[in-house]
């Protein structure tokens, strides 16, 4: 392969793999060290990396093939690695894989003269699933290299628009004497002398992109040809006919020449085997297939039969299987057949686990990150870190290289500004904030315990004025929103008024009634001497009093599903004022989406029942306080009772409203009478194997859509299943897939996965009820999808074609940033779903107040203001913040408190722990403990209920 000019070395594809140690940040855990190596005689082994480099590793003979791979990872600090391996040459000049299993004295005779190649091993369909900026980069080294070697065929379109994807990121924009020098000097593709002014015209149309965006795009191109990931092995049929056998994540192809003429898909596939030269597929019986239950194909020798077989098994287990198989007790006597099996984790392993890292990357030096944006560069691009929030997306991505918040000559990007083109925290933030930023000691704990008061009655109170103060906070960004909107001529006067006759009165009677509740709980913990003059221990009086004067407020919550409506009919009219409302929303003050701080006032009146109640329950019929609590909940019983009706409806257009904007590809989802009924993560079952989906279940129709990486973070659809006349089965059995079932349509069936029979209870459930609602609705048509999609195919791979590729990939518009944490990425990430009757919950279960924060491996305890809302905690230093400093959705989270062996040793501690993530939180009372242990659960654990068709229940 040619080598890059010397002149554009410094910015090559080069510089960014191969240096002899690790300069930059990784996301690689902490404590990742290089395995342990096993005694034995040590022999230097030479891997040659995908960029042509040569590295040498000192090993023991006697290690595995895991051990010397591992190595090879660690040096590169690359998390992903199972989607590579080690390829060198057998003593039969066959190209083989490296065994993990075996020690390298039974694979490699003579290891000094063998040199290993790192090379891509498991091509998935979607490079959207390759998580790390690092991986793609060494994907898109095997492109180049399996372009230059005429592997990877295409016609001169693709070929040109590939190379000049590999130029960009090599040496940088457009410039033509520069560039038509460097293609004379290199060559990247066969006969590449015809193209130049093709490559060059492409490259032109690539200006701004940096190296991780070339990166990109060219995976994007080269995922969809046909020979994409393809590697050959020479067979013949019964016939006698020249063909060539190949695996891929979808199963076992057939190919003549370069066309691919057959394809077994691993659904169809009942058992793969050889004897001898013949290589056998088993087939499952299928009526209206025309083939014979086995197709037998001859290969060279027996040893290239074992070589191709080998390979299958480890492609079905790595893209088919959720976990790596468990090895087969040996046989006491003899055995029959190969001992081979895959060793590793599998696709859905490798993701699940690199999420977990991106959760955990900020750990290991928490103590040099500030609560401001920090931008780290690395040898292989660079992780922005925002209050512990780490994205490697290839929009965010630059070149090596940076000074004085320079990078590649331009500021470095401030992701706290929230501009437009600014991209959003991960849904998996960690909440990592500094420590040092308020550690509480014991001794201040104590004299606090001696100093307030016991009484429940008191912390009941002290729920009032923590929630109030989160609650007043929120209207305030309701009044800044209108303020932001109110002096443009794009927003219609009807609107305004609506807002501002709405929210400018709240705001200013919950002002005045927190300023009443902070009095009286200052009085009763006794800061002054009032208590001694009056009966301060008390808070009906001014609950019952400050309600009565909220009663006429009341009046127009029961229209705020038409200040929703209006807001989203002026910004289909104004482009202006969508642009305006975006830019709101992608604020950090705007935590949560904009449609949920108009609901508030609604959600707040049922928080005050809720506390009425428990303090009723609470006390004696005797009690002074008593009575005007009673009175009180009286009083806002009857208003929550009235607006009880509405509320259900203006949370469905709310959730409706949310998931038009996460959606690509629906053009009516937001119509009268369509009710959502759950979200959430689902396999579905295709030719091309398991594939990650989101499922949006509505009570007249199925979405089913996939994620790109883009800019827009949104979710694109690919199908839809009406729901009229259709049935629904369990189909572990019939397909082999754990947790599988069948959505059977009138025109299609889908077969998918659930990640767990919970999740799978949860799915079949909603279904069967939105089926049986169907059968006599005459709700809204089902007929979503735009003309452009279609809805019987998952057009996710197919339904672009060779020659379209260059239209998408060479616009240089900016497309329409959007919220990166919504609950259907915080779904998507962690695996799971979630209903709208776990919605309806999570309005009643809101809490906010000061906790202990401690990680697993910390000593001190941190104090934060901590608000819980959506299913997540925000965390903020105290309540006078006006935004969180960083965030954690507590989906796939579970709450328990610490036992003996965690040594924590203080009261009221619960702790969150999801996989590898362990978070303990210290409450000042018993109270307060159980009510943060309430509302997480409401979360955390699965609702069991009952549920009429039409109806929802509240949680018990």
């Amino acid at each position: 392969m040619a080598e890059p000019d010397p002149d554009t070395i410094s910015s090559g594809a080069g510089q960014r793999l191969g240096a002899p140690e690790t300069l930059g940040i990784s996301t690689l855990d902490p404590g990742h060290r290089p395995p342990a190596m096993p005694p034995g005689r040590h022999v230097t082994v030479r891997v040659r990396m995908l960029d042509d480099t040569e590295e040498l590793f000192d090993i023991s003979q006697k290690a595995s093939g895991k051990v010397l791979f591992d190595l090879v990872c660690s040096h590169m600090n690359l998390i992903e690695g199972d989607y590579f391996g080690l390829e060198f040459q057998n003593q039969q000049k066959m190209m083989v894989w490296l065994d993990h299993i075996k020690p390298i004295i039974k694979q490699l005779r003579r290891p000094k003269h063998t040199i290993l190649r790192f090379s891509v091993k498991f091509f998935p369909p979607d490079h959207a699933q390759l998580l790390e900026e690092l991986t793609r980069y060494l994907f898109a080294l095997q492109i180049k290299q399996d372009l230059f070697c005429g592997r990877l065929t295409c016609n001169d379109t693709s070929a040109a628009l590939m190379v000049s994807y590999i130029i960009q990121s090599e040496i940088g924009d457009f410039e033509e004497s520069q560039c038509r020098s460097h293609l004379l000097n290199n060559n990247y593709i066969p006969d590449q002398m015809p193209l130049i002014d093709k490559i060059m015209e492409f490259h032109s149309k690539n200006i701004g992109q940096t190296p991780a965006e070339s990166d990109y795009h060219l995976l994007e191109v080269a995922r969809r040809l046909e020979m994409y990931g393809i590697r050959l092995h020479p067979a013949k049929d019964r016939e006698g006919t020249k063909l060539s056998l190949t695996v891929a994540h979808t199963g076992v192809l057939v190919f003549q020449g370069h066309t691919k003429i057959n394809a077994f898909n691993w659904s169809k596939v009942r058992k793969l085997s050889f004897k001898r030269k013949r290589f056998l597929i088993k087939l499952r019986p299928d009526l209206n297939s025309s083939y014979q239950d086995t197709l037998e194909f001859l290969m060279p020798s027996r040893d290239c039969c074992k070589v191709f077989w080998k390979i299958c098994v480890e492609y079905h287990a790595f893209f088919r299987l959720f976990e790596e198989p468990k090895p087969k007790p040996k046989p006491v006597l003899f055995s029959r057949g190969s001992s081979f099996r895959f060793s590793g984790r599998t696709q859905k392993q490798v993701i699940e686990y690199s999420c977990s890292v991106q959760q955990s990357v900020g750990k290991c030096s928490q103590s040099c990150l500030t609560l401001s944006c920090i931008v780290f560069s690395s040898h292989y691009g660079h992780l922005w870190l925002r209050a512990g929030v780490v994205s490697n997306s290839p929009h965010l991505s630059a070149s090596s290289g940076h000074s004085h918040g320079m990078v590649n000559g331009q500021k470095s990007l401030d992701l706290c500004s929230h501009s437009p083109d600014a991209r959003l925290p991960s849904p998996l933030t960690s909440p990592l904030l500094n420590d040092a930023c308020s550690v509480r000691t014991d001794d201040e704990d104590e004299v606090r315990r001696k100093r307030f008061p016991t009484d429940r009655a008191y912390f009941i109170a002290k729920e009032l004025l923590t929630t109030e103060r989160t609650y007043v906070k929120d209207l305030e960004v309701v009044t800044s929103f209108q303020s932001a909107v109110g002096q443009d001529e794009a927003t219609p006067d009807s609107l305004k008024d609506a807002i501002f006759s709405t929210f400018e009165p709240l705001h200013k009677f919950h002002t005045g009634f927190l300023r009443e509740v902070e009095q009286r709980l200052a009085l009763w913990e006794g800061r002054s001497n009032a208590h001694i003059k009056g009966d301060y221990q008390r808070i009906g009086d001014v609950l019952l009093k400050n309600l009565q004067g909220l009663k006429p407020l009341t009046a127009n919550l029961s229209k705020q599903s038409e200040i929703l409506l209006e807001l989203e009919k002026a910004c289909k009219a104004s482009r202006r004022l969508e642009g305006l409302c975006r830019d709101f929303e992608l604020q950090k003050v705007c935590y949560i989406p904009l449609n949920v701080f108009i609901l508030r006032p609604l959600h707040r009146l049922i928080h005050y029942k809720q506390i009425l109640e428990r303090l009723c329950k609470h006390y004696p019929a005797t009690h002074v306080d008593f009575r005007d609590c009673r009175a009180a909940l009286a009083d806002v019983s009857e208003v929550v009772d009235q607006l009880q009706g509405s509320l259900i409806k203006m949370e469905n257009l709310q959730k409706l409203l949310e998931l038009k904007k996460d959606l690509i590809g629906v053009d009516n989802l937001v119509v009268p009478g369509r009710e959502f009924i759950r979200l959430g993560c689902l396999s579905k079952l295709s030719g091309k194997g398991l594939q990650q989906r989101m499922f949006f279940l509505f009570d007249d129709v199925i979405l089913y859509t996939s994620r790109g990486m883009t800019a827009t973070n949104q979710f694109k659809v690919h199908g839809q299943l009406p729901l009229h006349g259709m049935t629904i089965r369990e189909s572990e059995d019939e397909w082999g897939v754990p947790h599988a079932f069948t959505l059977v349509g009138q025109r299609q069936s889908v077969v998918v996965a659930a990640s767990s029979l919970v999740e799978m209870d949860k799915w079949m459930e909603d279904v069967k009820m939105a089926i049986e609602m169907a059968k006599t609705s005459n709700g809204p048509s089902s007929e979503l999808l735009t003309s452009s999609l279609t809805d019987n195919k998952d057009s996710s791979v197919e339904a672009e074609s060779e020659d379209d590729m260059t239209a998408p990939h060479v616009s240089l518009e900016k497309p329409t940033p959007h919220r990166g944490n919504t609950m259907v990425h915080v779904c998507w990430h962690r695996n799971t779903s979630v209903s709208m009757v776990d919605f309806s919950i999570a309005v009643e279960n809101q809490l906010s107040g000061n906790l202990l924060r401690k990680f697993k491996n910390s000593n001190g305890w941190q104090k934060l203001w901590v608000v819980f809302t959506n299913f997540s905690l925000f965390f903020y230093k105290s309540h006078q913040d006006d935004y969180p400093l960083a965030s954690l959705p507590l989906l796939g989270y579970s709450v328990t408190v610490p036992s003996e062996s965690e040594n924590i040793h203080k009261d009221y501690v619960f702790k969150l722990h999801f996989k590898s993530h362990v978070y303990y939180f210290r409450s000042e009372s018993e109270y307060t403990f159980e009510r943060w242990m309430e509302v997480i659960r409401s979360a955390t654990v699965p609702s069991s209920r009952a549920r009429g068709l039409n109806g929802k229940e509240t949680h018990a």
